[in-house]
């Protein structure tokens, strides 16, 4: 099999348009070659550069309107809210169109467009394409998730390893928002949203626990052992010296890890934490059950409806 040809230098591992390569004397053939993909029409790109979603969303900046920006899924992406499976996986761009132009169209592109003018920011390493601010992408999800998987996703505005924003912006961008698709879903997540929550799966065991009538737990709080050193649990109810800690099957792969996180644990226990390991396999039913009995070892009287 023939070997294409050789890209000029600035072609080569960046997406380009093809009118600028066929300008630059690239030829028709060459632009039809397997070595290269073409994500979006008058897009070029090597295929092992669209593998993430910074990656997707730098080769459709090369064609996109400066009156167009990144949003929905594909922001919240780009600032690692976390989603649901189907979400993480559909592979398309939202794109919305925010200067009154028509909603943008083609191939592997979900657009959309909006009269309420929603906060922009510049999308790091892409020049500038610019996205919705961290606060209004939360907002434009709402018309799309469950309740679970909303507040999931706005625990990670106030959440670790670092805030994406203040309370007060979320509170000015559900104004803004408005009456708009989604909004009670909004009202409703807010109330649920907590600061130092790191993952997806502690939103929902807190929610869970919550729930089921347990007093609220703090995320991630800071717990300081008698040895003088210094840790941070999951779900940390601190009155009843009681630690639900959720396992990430990624620490099985991790040998040095794992050994870190049974030694953390032992010294917890040793003074005097009741630990509750928890698994994504574990049910909602045993996780309460095994909570309620620690706490209720440990002087927590349910509330009498």
């Amino acid at each position: 099999m023939r070997r294409p040809t050789h890209l000029p230098p600035r072609f080569e591992g960046a997406p380009f348009s093809t009118a600028e390569a066929l300008h630059a004397g690239v030829t028709p053939r060459r632009l039809r070659s397997d070595s290269l993909a073409a994500p979006h029409r008058g897009v070029r790109v090597d295929p092992e550069r669209l593998i993430t979603t910074l990656e997707r969303c730098r080769a459709y900046a090369v064609i996109m309107s400066p009156g167009h920006v990144f949003s929905g899924p594909t922001a919240a992406a780009l600032y690692g809210m976390p989603l649901p499976l189907a979400l993480e996986r559909d592979l398309r761009l939202h794109v919305t169109s925010v200067d009154g132009s028509r909603a943008p169209r083609g191939r592997g592109v979900v657009g959309s467009s909006t009269t309420v003018a929603p906060l922009l920011i510049r999308v790091p390493g892409l020049g500038g394409a610019r996205m919705t601010s961290p606060a209004d992408t939360w907002c434009a999800l709402a018309a799309a998730l469950t309740l679970d998987d909303l507040v999931a996703a706005g625990d990670r505005l106030l959440g670790l390893p670092k805030p994406l924003c203040a309370a007060r912006q979320i509170d000015d961008a559900i104004a803004r928002h408005g009456s708009r698709r989604g909004a009670r879903a909004l009202h409703d997540a807010r109330g649920w949203l907590r600061a130092d929550v790191f993952s997806r799966r502690e939103t929902f065991a807190r929610l869970i626990l919550v729930r089921a009538g347990m007093p609220e737990p703090e995320p991630n709080g800071l717990i300081v052992l008698r040895s003088g050193r210094r840790t941070r649990g999951d779900l940390v109810f601190r009155r009843h010296r009681v630690l639900v800690e959720y396992e990430g099957e990624h620490h099985l792969f991790d040998v040095d890890q794992w050994a870190t996180d049974v030694a953390r644990l032992n010294d917890l226990i040793d003074d005097g934490w009741w630990v509750i390991r928890v698994t994504k396999r574990m049910p909602p039913s045993e996780l309460i059950a095994r909570t309620s009995r620690a706490l209720a070892d440990r002087g927590w009287v349910p509330a009498t409806k």
